[in-house]
C-alpha cells in the first residue's frame, strides 16, 4: 500500500510517549532537504514512560517492514505505515507526522 516516505524530521514516538530518532539516516535520498530512513536503521528511544517493573522502558526499536518497491543502498525505505518493534517491550513505534509530498510503495 502506498504511503509517505519517512524522513529524519518525522515525529516518531513509542506507544508510551518516548521520542524516537533514527540512528543511521540515509543521506542518498532527500525529501524536503532532509535524509530519509531505510529499514536497516535502528531507532533510539528516549523518554519512554513505561517503568522497569512493567517491562520498560523502550530503548531501541527496529522496523521490520518498509517499502516494497522503493529502495536506497539496497534497503527498503520507511513509509508512514511501516511496522516496527521496540526492545525490550515488543510494542510498536508510532509515526505521527512526516513529510506530505513524496509517496512510495
Amino acid at each position: 500500500m502506498p504511503g509517505f516516505l519517512v524522513h529524519v524530521g518525522a515525529v516518531v514516538t513509542c506507544v508510551h510517549g518516548g521520542q524516537a530518532q533514527p540512528a543511521v539516516p540515509n543521506p542518498r535520498v532527500l525529501v524536503n532537504g532532509q535524509p530519509t530512513v531505510t529499514l536497516a536503521s535502528p531507532y533510539l528511544v528516549v523518554g519512554c514512560a513505561l517503568p522497569p517493573v512493567a517491562g520498560g522502558p523502550c530503548v531501541l526499536a527496529q522496523f521490520v517492514m518498509g517499502a516494497t518497491r522503493v529502495t536506497s543502498l539496497g534497503q527498503p525505505l520507511l513509509l508512514i505505515d511501516s511496522v516496527s518493534l521496540c526492545v525490550p517491550t515488543a510494542t510498536p513505534l508510532l509515526i505521527l507526522v512526516t513529510q506530505p509530498r513524496v509517496i512510495a510503495m
